[in-house]
């Protein structure tokens, strides 16, 4: 009976299995995804067939190319006469041969208990790839890419077997994509004495099973560096990644998302959960995250199973003074360097042998090249190490001292000088103690201005430029900074042009403590917030021109400092300077792709209960509303941008009313259907106020919006000539940004125009910008136009690694594409509806292989397109 049974349709066939009303939206995003790759979707509810059900769904697996089974609390009915609910007798049934994608929704409140037994044995079936996800959107990528993969796979098999092929001859769902990316910080010294335990690592991270590792130890004891030094040895296994992220300036567990996040180039632009967008970043590499100084945000340990638990293939190394206390954790203690051994006979090759005495020479000759170990101080040196615990913090504090004090001298001083501290931590362990009472003698030995510095450097997060180190701690910064660097309290480094410091944790917390046993915390946080308010005073106007590159780099460098500010701020309840600062950096929010969290700091004061000044008010609805006209509802974003402009209006600033009116226009061309008419006039209001404020940045940004609204009216002559004022404003104030925006949307003109020559030239200029401005946003639009370029030219094969790359690209940053505003789909769609279909699937798929360099470097090669002649794009590919 079975087989004279046929599918509704004959193209290829995705078996959607899962209780029905339960998980009703997850089925109609498979439907949805399924029809976007033009394959058919096999689901009860697209028809009712006369046959019983057993034997519908049994046909229907007979005809089906692939098993998408989902699964949540529910198992689902058992019918009468029957052992099984039809949802397990459906993944019963199904043909061994066929690829089964499974997807498990977690968190739930409770499953059922026969479907616990059934997922159960779902995790031992060699044959299904199973995925966990947690929203509805999350599953519609998940399973969109995990189709297209298939499709390219056997998209050739799929038309010549005569056969299904064995369970042994399916490639898997997804083949991890490999990368080089390998983030890990540059190591100036020798790790000396850690040879075993990077061993011991580098064996561990090897092993699937040692997921979550813990290196634990007292701070100074060197964890910092064996991680580094491990996850360097072990890179080779971990093709999608090394990554190192510093945690030392986050606070507050609920931010550990966004330190991890922006290490990895993850955007949060504010158009989803930005834990669902790095769980989509990272959900299919295998990929190893160095998680430094933990103890501060233990409260985060859900986070990190939940991203082990949606990432197969992701490893954590952490480094914590403190277990996390997780079921999966494999801790490593980090213990001290070995010390010498003391007593009678002791010879200057035995001493040196001992790690802790060869770290502390080798520091000492940093400050003094002659430095010698001699037959005459060998003692000294060796009872210094053992004075010390051989805690390599210490011993480089130590060492600093080398150059003024000879080791017969310091042993002295460290056995007179250096009680307990008196400031409540003798319950410390003997190592950590250790550790501060090194601090502490280090720091006796400076003068007074010298250690009044190096405490109020200590409100500094992440690291500070002298020029911050001057506006805290006074004109006389730079000298005492100096000797900060030489005793090794303060840590300097080049970054391009710029000097910039950084402390180690130790020495920071130490420093605040100081601070506030002095009384002087609060007056050194208020000069902090104050220089960083100040500078993006300066920088609001600067970072719209030729600077753009460096004052964005700057900015990407002191963010941890960015961050303070403003915490600083809305604790003390200063909405008008949070905003104040906010509106400041907006570009660099905007480049940076930080406007979510913007957004979530802009939400405090509105929610405060609190009466706001009313630009403070027209700043924070701006910020919380213009970055989700694609989400929220269309009324609720109108009406916080209108009331957002009116209050720009009431406080007579014309260029936060215009740039309200920009967002009021985007929001009226993103809603459905979209209102052009609507929007040109917000977008000439703008205009005109722009040109009254001479802001020559809103203006070429006005420009290119109107020539946005004309391309949208099919009104093609007036864009181009909209987007070439717009581009001529760029070039003569130098905005990389604006110029990027500019020739992205020209080249969309060309190309409707039918000029692909120039169409191409500006695409590919604007994906050059782009990478050197370090904006991915850019870089993904300037690839799908030119997906569009090769796609019309006829090479179908360049145009699908282009889309794979940008893919990729959008993927791992979370760079979000609204709808209304990606032109290549049209285009796309054709492709995917013609004969070569899997020509184009198969490129996409090997496309996704790209790294961001690789796929620019693509993009911008002159390789000549195969000469196939194809109908020119209609303005149906805008939509």
């Amino acid at each position: 009976m079975t087989g004279s049974i046929r599918t509704p349709d004959q193209r290829l066939r995705v078996f959607i299995s899962s209780t029905l009303k339960e998980l009703a939206p997850e089925r109609r995003v498979a439907r949805a995804a399924a029809e976007r790759l033009h394959l058919a979707p096999v689901m009860f509810e697209l028809g009712a067939r006369p046959h019983a059900p057993r034997d519908l769904y049994r046909a229907y697996l007979a005809q089906s190319d692939v098993f998408v089974g989902l699964y949540a609390e529910r198992y689902g009915w058992v019918a009468p006469g029957e052992e099984v609910s039809g949802l397990e007798d459906e993944y019963n049934l199904a043909p061994r041969h066929l690829p089964k994608l499974i997807y498990i929704k977690d968190p739930v409140d409770e499953r059922e208990p026969r479907l616990v037994e059934l997922l159960d044995r779902v995790r031992t079936d060699d044959t299904a790839s199973f995925k966990y996800y947690s929203s509805v959107r999350e599953f519609g990528q998940l399973l969109e890419n995990d189709l297209a993969t298939l499709l390219a796979e056997r998209f050739d098999a799929s038309r010549t077997a005569a056969a299904p092929p064995s369970a042994d001859e399916l490639p898997p769902a997804e083949t991890p994509r490999q990368s080089s990316e390998i983030s890990l910080p540059t190591q100036l010294t020798e790790l000396i004495g850690r040879d075993a335990e990077v061993h011991r690592l580098d064996a561990l991270l090897r092993r699937d099973s040692a997921r979550f590792i813990t290196l634990t130890g007292p701070g100074g004891i060197g964890k910092s560096r064996l991680a580094v030094a491990a996850a360097s040895r072990a890179a080779d296994h971990f093709p999608g990644g090394v990554v190192f992220v510093d945690l030392a300036p986050v606070h507050d567990p609920a931010l550990v998302v966004n330190a991890i996040a922006a290490a990895l180039g993850v955007r949060d632009p504010g158009d989803a959960p930005l834990v669902e967008k790095l769980t989509t970043a990272i959900r299919t590499r295998r990929l190893l995250l160095v998680l430094d100084n933990v103890e501060q945000v233990l409260g985060a340990a859900p986070l990190f199973v939940d991203l082990l638990r949606a990432a197969p293939g992701l490893t954590l190394l952490l480094t914590s003074r403190a277990l996390v206390r997780v079921s999966a954790e494999q801790s490593v203690e980090v213990g001290p360097l070995a010390l010498p051994t003391l007593g009678r006979g002791l010879t200057v090759a035995d001493v040196l042998a001992a790690p802790s005495v060869a770290l502390f020479v080798e520091r000492a000759h940093a400050v003094r090249p002659d430095f010698e170990v001699t037959p005459e101080n060998v003692e000294a040196v060796a009872r210094i190490c053992v004075a010390l615990d051989g805690v390599p913090l210490a011993l480089e504090l130590a060492a600093a001292r080398i150059r003024v004090l000879t080791p017969a001298a310091m042993l002295e001083r460290h056995e007179r000088g250096l009680p307990l501290p008196v400031w409540g931590m003798r319950d410390l362990p003997e190592r950590q103690q250790t550790l501060r009472n090194t601090i502490e003698w280090s720091t006796g030995l400076l003068g007074e201005s010298e250690k009044n510095l190096l405490f109020m450097l200590g409100v500094f997060e992440g690291g500070f430029s002298l020029e911050a180190a001057e506006a805290v701690g006074g004109d006389d910064a730079l000298g005492n900074l100096a000797v900060l660097v030489d005793n090794s309290l303060v840590r300097q480094q080049d970054l391009r042009e710029r000097s910039y410091f950084t402390m180690l944790a130790s020495v920071r917390e130490y420093a605040l403590e100081r601070l506030e046993e002095n009384g002087t915390l609060a007056a050194t946080r208020e000069r902090h917030a104050a220089f960083f308010i100040e500078s993006g005073r300066d920088i609001e106007i600067a970072i719209e021109g030729h600077r753009q590159r460096e004052l964005v780099q700057q900015l990407r460098e002191d963010t941890p400092n960015l961050r303070a500010t403003v915490r600083y701020l809305l604790d003390r309840r200063e909405w008008d300077r949070a905003a104040e600062f906010a509106w400041y950096l907006y570009l660099y929010w905007w480049i940076g792709g930080l406007l979510g969290e913007v957004r979530g700091w802009m939400d405090v004061p509105l929610s405060s209960g609190d009466e706001l000044r009313d630009e403070t008010r027209a700043i924070a609805l701006y910020f919380t509303r213009a970055i989700t006209f694609w989400q929220d509802p269309a009324v609720v974003v109108v009406a916080g941008l209108t009331e957002s402009a009116e209050l720009f209006e009431r406080e007579q600033n014309p260029a936060g009313e215009a740039l309200a009116r920009v967002s009021l226009a985007l929001a009226m061309l993103a809603d459905d259907p979209p209102d052009p008419a609507r929007a040109d006039d917000e977008l000439e209001t703008s205009l005109t106020l722009f040109r009254e404020s001479d802001d020559a940045w809103g203006e070429s940004l006005v420009l290119v919006s109107l020539g946005r609204v004309a391309l949208l009216q099919n009104q093609l002559h007036r864009a181009i000539n909209r987007f070439d004022e717009g581009l001529a404003i760029t070039r003569r104030e130098r905005d990389s940004l604006g110029e990027t925006i500019a020739l992205h949307h020209l080249g969309w003109a060309k190309l409707l125009g039918g000029d692909l020559g120039a169409a191409r030239g500006l695409f590919a200029r604007s994906v050059t910008l782009a990478a050197e401005l370090g904006h991915e946003e850019g870089i993904a639009y300037g690839l799908e136009g030119l997906v569009a370029v090769v796609a019309t030219e006829g090479d179908v094969d360049r145009a699908g690694r282009l889309l794979g790359a940008a893919d990729r690209l959008r993927e791992e940053r979370g760079i979000f594409n609204a709808a209304a505003f990606s032109f290549h789909r049209g285009i796309v769609e054709r492709i995917l509806a013609g004969d070569r279909a899997g020509e184009f699937a198969t490129a996409r798929v090997l496309g996704r292989e790209l790294s961001a360099e690789d796929a620019v470097a693509e993009a911008l090669s002159d390789a000549p397109p195969a000469a196939v002649t194809v109908s020119r794009p209609s303005s149906g590919a805008l939509e």
